[in-house]
């Protein structure tokens, strides 16, 4: 399957009627608040908020503008009634990664010796996006970290650390460490991977097969209720999830897209993303 770059690509099933606006011309920059969806994107870590410190959260903020999208921070301390008003001024929502694990309790799991970091107000923030995202139907692209508490939202379950728990992988491939330095886009490990046909991945990758940039010690062990697995590495590390409980565009990589602003697939990757994101807003202002 070939894409061509054309200005609009086609949205899968679950929005067919939806078209990618292609940030691919000059003409994007111009683009009025008032039609760009609202994203919100949690900052990464507590200790990243109160310090402000956002050179990482600003590859996202990137993405998500190039995309056609206006991207807000949420605050990893807000009240639980503060957070659920904020929600529900936003169309979408980017999980970002984090130098951070997801507690091991949320999927009934002892603490594992090289799962150290715990941010509870991280975890408790996207649980709670997490919830209002399915029940209002609203896009969510969830990368790294948030691929996987976005499977545990759905009651799968974690690596704790791959080397360790799998050693003796065939085909093992490096997957890179948590987290990188500021600005060491460079640094990530780099890997293939297989691309389910028919998936939203593969549609816009154009291919069965990509090339992903790789920074984590984690992944996915069980998958989540009604996620498809729709990417592997070459050492079956899942990669990809994507949701198939109803229409709503839900979709996990455990790879950084955002910190691939020249790669094609990562580009339609946030494109069909936004464009899921304004397509349900449209239809919400019709209702």
């Amino acid at each position: 399957m070939e894409l061509r770059q054309s200005p609009f690509l086609r949205l899968p099933h679950s929005l067919a009627d939806a078209t990618i606006w292609c940030s691919m011309t000059p003409a994007n920059s111009q683009l009025s608040s008032a039609i760009r969806p609202r994203v919100g994107i949690p900052w990464r870590t507590t200790q990243e908020q109160r310090g402000g410190i956002r050179d990482k959260l600003d590859f996202y903020f990137r993405a998500v503008k190039k995309a056609g999208g206006e991207p807000l921070e949420v605050s990893l301390e807000q009240s639980p009634e503060q957070l659920a008003r904020q929600l529900e001024e936003l169309d979408a929502f980017v999980l970002p990664g984090s130098p951070a694990d997801v507690n091991p309790s949320r999927y009934g799991a002892s603490k594992h010796p090289k799962t150290n970091t715990l941010d509870s107000n991280r975890d408790a923030t996207d649980e709670a996006i997490l919830a209002h995202a399915f029940r209002e139907s609203k896009p969510v692209l969830a990368i790294c970290y948030g691929c996987q508490i976005l499977n545990v939202h759905l009651k799968g379950s974690l690596i704790q650390d791959i080397p360790d728990v799998r050693p003796n992988r065939p085909q093992a491939v490096p997957h890179g460490t948590t987290d990188l330095a500021a600005g060491a886009i460079s640094g990530d490990q780099q890997h293939d991977a297989a691309l389910s046909a028919g998936s939203v991945l593969a549609r816009l990758a154009g291919s069965t097969s990509a090339h992903i940039n790789s920074s984590h010690h984690q992944a996915i062990d069980q998958p989540g209720e009604k996620l498809r697995v729709t990417a592997h590495a070459p050492d079956g590390t899942i990669e990809g999830v994507e949701w198939t409980g109803d229409s709503n565009w839900i979709v996990g990589v455990q790879w950084h897209p955002e910190r691939m602003p020249d790669d094609l697939f990562a580009q339609r990757l946030f494109q069909q993303f936004v464009a899921a994101a304004r397509a349900r807003e449209a239809v919400a202002h019709k209702a």
